[in-house]
């Protein structure tokens, strides 16, 4: 056996392996495709342009990232715009983006596949990730800790040198396109220990930290996003703000970007405001009926 670190670290299929690396390596020097998107993924590309606004330069990150097809992670609280800015940064690159919503229930097979009993007999049929990996998308995991800690290892081969993925139940390795990257998200200060990433997982990634945007950038994404003036949006902002600094009193989350899009969105079609933020905004965060008297008296204060 040849005494190198790859053949050392990676066994039993040392040489298949070993192509793939070298493969791999050299199609990173590669440009990505720009020949028409057709067939599989036609229907995962994003059509229309979403609203984005950028807060700091975020794009340009990505964008660099994305250029050496770096893994990243996208980190920040729940409704804060993570995946609008990936289906935003698809659109931007014109590249098919296939977005996996993780769950506990999730099983490796989710992800990359299995065979499939049909009239014609048995039929393998790729998951989400190989898709991705074998015809060149982006694939997002979205709250990755919410899968299981066995079922996201199957992303390793993929988020290093190797950029390959085997289908253990198939007998195949897949070679990661040059178009192919991956991409989570996850919400660092919600989950428990034990629905943590690995550290064998984190460091595979680059990361770009998401929070709530200042007060002015948000209430212009709430206006345009909801249809509401720019006063009554930052009426609206001013709320989130006096709900998240009860975050760890009482809330386990604060109000959300998205959340204070729904209330406006309420307030556009005509619901008295009060209403709008009862529903949208006081109701689904909380039953604790001291924290909703706090909360409404919050919402009074501006409406």
């Amino acid at each position: 056996m040849r005494n190198d670190p790859f053949f050392r670290t990676y066994s039993p299929r040392q040489e298949a392996m070993a192509r793939v690396a070298q493969s791999q390596q050299e199609a990173m020097t590669r440009p990505a495709s720009t020949a028409p998107v057709s067939g599989i993924l036609e229907q995962y590309m994003v059509r229309e342009e979403p609203y984005y606004r950028t807060v700091a330069d975020e794009v340009e990150l990505y964008e660099a990232a994305y250029s050496v097809r770096m893994p990243m992670m996208l980190k920040g609280p729940t409704g804060c715009g993570k995946t609008r800015f990936v289906e935003y940064m698809a659109w931007k690159l014109q590249k098919p983006l296939i977005t996996v919503a993780c769950n506990e229930d999730m099983t490796a097979s989710d992800l990359v596949g299995r065979f499939l009993l049909d009239s014609s007999g048995t039929r393998w049929q790729d998951g989400p990730l190989a898709v991705a990996a074998r015809h060149g998308a982006i694939c997002y995991l979205d709250e990755v800790v919410e899968a299981r800690q066995d079922t996201t290892v199957v992303i390793h081969p993929l988020t290093d040198a190797r950029r390959m993925l085997p289908l253990e139940k198939k007998g195949e390795i897949i070679e990661a396109h040059p178009d192919f990257q991956i991409v989570i998200s996850y919400n660092p200060g919600y989950q428990s220990l034990m629905k943590d990433l690995k550290q064998s997982t984190k460091q595979r990634f680059g990361a770009l930290d998401f929070n709530y945007p200042e007060h002015e950038v948000e209430a212009e994404i709430v206006a345009h996003e909801s249809g509401v003036s720019i006063d009554v949006a930052k009426n609206l902002v001013h709320i989130g703000e006096r709900a998240r600094n009860l975050k760890g009193h009482g809330l386990d989350e604060g109000l959300s970007t998205r959340m204070l899009i729904y209330a406006g969105s309420l307030i556009a079609k005509g619901v008295a405001p009060l209403a709008a933020c009862r529903v949208a905004l006081v109701r689904p965060i909380t039953d604790d009926p001291d924290m909703r008297d706090a909360l409404d008296s919050a919402v009074t204060t501006y409406f």
